[in-house]
Formats: structure tokens, sequence, C-alpha cells
């Protein structure tokens, strides 16, 4: 049985065999991609197969969604997303390299086709889409900038911020949010720029601000890496943040490949399929979604370019939304929100799988 990838051990790159195309597909240990040497009809999925390497870019800095461990291991849902793509595209969650970006040199790396996919934190705007050429592929993460103190300031609101100094990463939404805010409220601030997420919480510590703004889920996880520090997030949510994985414009099918790759993983936890039971699920059950999920049933890996097995694979190998959630963003007591299921009165499901 395929285990997800944080219990696997570092597969070595010669067991990495190719699938010649005529071969079938195991129902019972991990599908293969196609052959690289294969035309897929997408410049991005021909190159990755190529190298066998996802160049995936994240931000590397971000507790819960992009940061490595002590063993040096990226983690986070944003990683996680990255592995996902991987696992669908070359059948193993190893293949990917991340590549730390910071803000300002997020959206360069991918128009120059330095990385592969951009999963950093970063949120969907017209701007980027219409001018940037570059697309919104999918939401892992609904956001909505924040604010945080110092509890020692005694402020509950940032309606009481008038006149404070403001900890910012220059260069991004929440940079505007801010300014957009304290305009429309008849309120001055002091931005203090800076151009990375560790400095700037860094700053803020050392007292170089009253308060410090950037997405509400970085806060939280940044609040408990910080258990003795009394620091207090204000209620208000200035903003909403669609967060989640770009590509560069003009790829289509790796659009589609990368966008149905999370579809895959809400899907997944939709039917109740997991990493410890996607096995015996794929051989036993009478579900037609869950059949044509799993890729015994239809081919809608074939129409992505892919093996009709890919989202067997990213299941058993980095788990469904839900594990994904647990593994990485529950131990920071982020709250799912807006990232509930649906069905659970969130805004995160699936498209019909078929």
């Amino acid at each position: 049985m395929v285990r997800p990838w944080h219990l696997m051990p570092t597969l070595c790159g010669a067991a990495v065999a190719l699938l010649s195309l005529l071969a079938s597909v195991p129902s019972s240990a991990q599908s293969r991609p196609q052959s690289a040497g294969t035309a897929s009809g997408s410049a991005t999925l021909d190159a990755v197969r190529a190298r066998r390497l996802l160049l995936c870019g994240v931000s590397g800095e971000s507790p819960g969604f992009s940061r490595p461990d002590n063993r040096g291991e990226m983690r986070g849902l944003d990683a996680d997303t990255c592995r996902a793509v991987a696992a669908a595209t070359l059948g193993d969650v190893n293949l990917v390299r991340f590549v730390p970006l910071s803000p300002q040199a997020r959206f360069t790396a991918l128009q120059s086709g330095e990385v592969d996919l951009l999963v950093r934190n970063t949120s969907w705007t017209l701007t980027r889409e219409a001018s940037l050429g570059l697309s919104m592929a999918w939401i892992n993460f609904h956001d909505g900038t924040a604010f945080v103190v110092r509890g020692e300031t005694g402020v509950g609101s940032a309606k009481g911020l008038d006149g404070a100094t403001v900890c910012l990463l220059q260069g991004t939404t929440t940079e505007l949010d801010v300014a957009a805010y304290f305009r429309a409220n008849n309120l001055h601030f002091t931005p203090v720029l800076f151009g990375g997420v560790t400095e700037t919480g860094a700053a803020f510590l050392a007292g170089r601000c009253d308060a410090w703004a950037n997405d509400a889920s970085y806060l939280g996880a940044f609040r408990a890496t910080q258990p003795d520090k009394g620091l207090v997030i204000l209620p208000e949510r200035i903003s909403s943040e669609p967060v989640g994985a770009m590509v560069r414009k003009g790829d289509d099918r790796w659009f589609d490949l990368v966008r149905w790759t999370g579809a895959a993983l809400l899907a997944a936890e939709e039917a109740g399929v997991t990493s410890a039971n996607v096995a015996d699920q794929r051989r036993t059950t009478s579900d037609p979604s869950v059949q044509r999920l799993l890729g015994t049933q239809g081919n809608l890996g074939t129409a992505l370019g892919v093996d009709d097995a890919w989202a067997f694979n990213v299941i058993s190998q980095v788990g469904n939304y839900g594990e994904v959630w647990e593994r990485n963003l529950a131990p920071l007591g982020i709250e799912r929100g807006a990232n509930r299921l649906a069905s659970q009165g969130g805004l995160m499901y699936a498209p019909p799988m078929r």
C-alpha cells in the first residue's frame, strides 16, 4: 500500500522508472506517469517531464504554508500543494524542488520560467491576471488582511491605530489594503516597509512598529510561535484574499492540470477518500464518482495529458485537503472557517469530476 509522502523514505532516483504507454496501471501500487517523450500539448508539462522535476515557487518563511522543518523539509499547505502537482504530473511527491521567492521576485520568476508554478500566499487580483500574464489556477486558502499588536498597547480594534506605525511587506496587496483602510476611515499611519516576512516579524517584535499587518493566517501562525509575547490579533479583517496556485497564461493544459489537482484534493475529502483508505477504495468502491476520481472508470487523466491514476497518486501520497489542513494548519490553531467544505458552511468544493 502506498503511504503518504510524509511517512515515506526518500526514493532513489533509480527507483522512479518510466512507464511504457502500453503498460497497465496496477491497482495497489503507485502509478507512473506517461513517458517524457510523449508530447502532452503543454509546454510546461513537457518541460517538467523532461527534467523529471517540478520547480515550485514558495515563500519558504510562512509557518503552516511553506517553511523548512528542523530536518530541512519544506512543510505547509503551499508546499503540499506543490507536492500534489508533482504527484499528478510525475507520480512522485519527491520530484519537486522548492524555490523560495520574495514578494518582489515571485512574479518575475514565474513569468521567466524560473519556476513552473507559484504557490506563495499570493492573492488573486484582477490586475495580476490582466497585466502580468499570469492566471490563478486554484484557490487553496481563503484569507484576509489583519493587524497584530503587542498586548501592552491596549489597542482592541484597528480603528484604535490612528497615528500608529505599521510594519508592512513591500510590494504586496497588504500594503495597498492598509493604505485604503486608513484612508476610508479618516485615520493616519506611518508605513515601515520591509522586503521579507522574517525581517518584518523581527522588526515588529523589536518594537520598530506599533502594529504589523499581514494575512490573518500568517499572523495566527506567527503568534503560535511566540506564545510568551502577549500578541493580540485585532478582530477586523480589512480585505478578502483568496490565495493559491498561479501559472503562466498561454498554457491551458498546464492550467487545467493544476486546477484539477486542487479539485481532486477537495473531491477526495467530500467523498471520504483518504491516504489510508484510497487503495481499498480504488479496488472496491461502486461509487461512479469515486471510480472516476481514482482512475478505474473514465479517462480523466488522459484528458489532462497525464496517467488516469493521477488523482490516486495525489491522494495516496499527499492525502485529501482535510488531511493537508490537519497536518499543517490545525497544529497552529488556525480555524478552517471559510476553508471548510461547502457542505459544512465553507467556500471549498470540487466541481464535478466527470
